[in-house]
């Protein structure tokens, strides 16, 4: 089915695209003491907390093919607005604040007595990171990434205003049901998509949780 396919690629394509920023803006607000954490940290937890079409509404403003953001991405070849990418784009905005939530969790368990004697041994900060912080969350961040999915896959709001529902492009399974939902018989058709989707949230779900329960024991956190 169409809107499976294109569930599952948005959710990936959204997950890897946050996957950079995340962990950069965990690592800041778990170790940085800049004045400037608080404000980025009520920034981050904003798609959280807004209602998923305001989100939408604020990302088509920002994308709108009429701006220079989106006119300039649309001349590289990369438009977002009533397009896949919006799908993606949408679905990896309102996932973040739980992207970055489950990296900082991680971050909060390595001590950071770790990274302090690494750079006292001559390491860079840079070097640091991938050898010393790396290492010790990388399952944390493989549980945020599989929470990060999962959010994705359910994503609506903010992606039908943003990207619209373009069957074959950007009809994803939340788009498709609610569309079926409004035709004559349509409640009978969308059986199938409720329990792919149902699945496909457990698996992701759960993978998290065994991911964090195996991260825990790893360092010895469990009580």
């Amino acid at each position: 089915m169409d809107s499976v396919r294109i569930s599952l690629s948005v959710a990936t394509a959204a997950t890897l695209l946050s996957l950079p920023f995340a962990v950069a803006v965990a690592w800041y607000l778990e170790r940085s003491r800049h004045a400037a954490r608080h404000a980025v940290q009520s920034i981050v937890w904003l798609p959280l907390v807004l209602p998923p079409v305001v989100t939408g509404y604020l990302l088509l403003k920002a994308f709108s093919p009429r701006g220079t953001v989106g006119q300039t991405l649309a001349s590289l070849g990369l438009p977002v607005a009533f397009h896949w990418l919006g799908a993606v784009v949408a679905a990896a905005v309102v996932g973040f604040p739980l992207f970055v939530m489950m990296i900082a969790l991680s971050l909060k368990a390595v001590d950071p007595r770790l990274e302090r004697l690494s750079q006292s041994l001559g390491r860079s900060p840079w070097q640091t990171f991938w050898r010393i912080t790396l290492p010790l969350t990388w399952p944390g961040m493989l549980a945020g990434a599989a929470i990060a999915f999962a959010r994705a896959l359910g994503e609506f709001g903010a992606t039908i205003i943003l990207a619209g529902r373009i069957p074959g492009e950007t009809e994803t399974i939340p788009l498709r049901i609610h569309a079926e939902l409004d035709a004559p018989g349509g409640e009978q058709r969308i059986i199938g998509l409720v329990i792919v989707s149902i699945i496909l949230c457990v698996i992701a779900v759960v993978w998290a949780r065994l991911l964090d329960a195996w991260y825990r024991r790893r360092l010895e956190l469990d009580t």
